[in-house]
């Protein structure tokens, strides 16, 4: 373990514990891992962090990942297949969906084909082209149904950089953060997103983390990550209160 009082430490010596509620992992079923082995790829390397009990959160977005309950059931079976063979008695998997907000999302909500997070959390995202038409409406639509939604990494979305105040006005809706880790670094998503992941922290507007990995490079770079004292500070009353909102 290093030192907390360095001035800077590899942030994957403190998740040890997190339950990962987002991520790419179940396979064959979207732009994350392709096959039940590298599915165990990650597992195996997640579980050299620590990092034992995992949400799987396939896309569903519509023309593009259109993901059914009964798609993401089938592809999380082949996993659970894969991790009994190999047993692996000490991974818990449980899948849900990440949401685009997007023609057919409020579709999908009033068909009841929506995945939650446990019973009380729906998992959404927006493009990261322009944000979606449809997003106010879908957040009423999405308590309405009796879920609190969160909004997977805001920190990406960079055509909010320049109206800070579109952040805050979220929360004030009722719309959880859910950062990436990922996002901590330069090397995933570049500068921009890790100084707004940053300043969230700072002002207190993240709810969740999560690690979004689809893929085995994504994880390597996971492990590289470096934080300074002040954010590491900031960051680990979120990881716990992942742990305590969905172990």
């Amino acid at each position: 373990m290093i030192s907390f009082f360095q001035k800077k430490v590899y942030l994957a010596d403190y998740l040890h514990g997190l339950v990962d509620i987002h991520n790419h992992i179940l396979p064959g079923i979207d732009d994350g891992a392709k096959t039940v082995e590298d599915s165990l790829e990650l597992i195996r390397t997640f579980s050299e962090m620590g990092v034992t009990n995992f949400r799987c959160t396939p896309h569903i977005m519509h023309n593009h990942y259109d993901n059914t309950p009964k798609t993401i059931k089938n592809s999380y079976d082949q996993l659970l297949e894969g991790i009994k063979k190999k047993d692996l008695s000490d991974i818990k998997i449980d899948y849900a969906a990440e949401h685009m907000i997007d023609d057919n999302f409020e579709n999908i909500l009033q068909e009841k084909q929506v995945m939650p997070l446990g019973s009380d959390y729906l998992l959404i995202e927006m493009s990261y082209l322009q944000p979606s038409f449809n997003f106010d409406i879908s957040v009423e639509e999405i308590a309405r149904h009796g879920y609190f939604p969160i909004l997977a990494h805001p920190e990406r979305y960079m055509y909010y950089h320049g109206s800070y105040g579109k952040y805050p006005s979220m929360k004030s809706k009722g719309i959880l953060f859910q950062l990436n880790l990922l996002s901590l670094s330069s090397e995933s998503y570049g500068a921009a997103a890790q100084k707004m992941a940053e300043k969230l922290l700072k002002n207190d507007l993240i709810d969740f983390v999560g690690s979004d990995i689809h893929n085995i490079r994504q994880l390597e770079l996971l492990k590289e990550i470096k934080l300074s004292k002040k954010v590491l500070t900031k960051l680990l009353p979120i990881i716990e209160r992942t742990i305590q909102t969905f172990y």
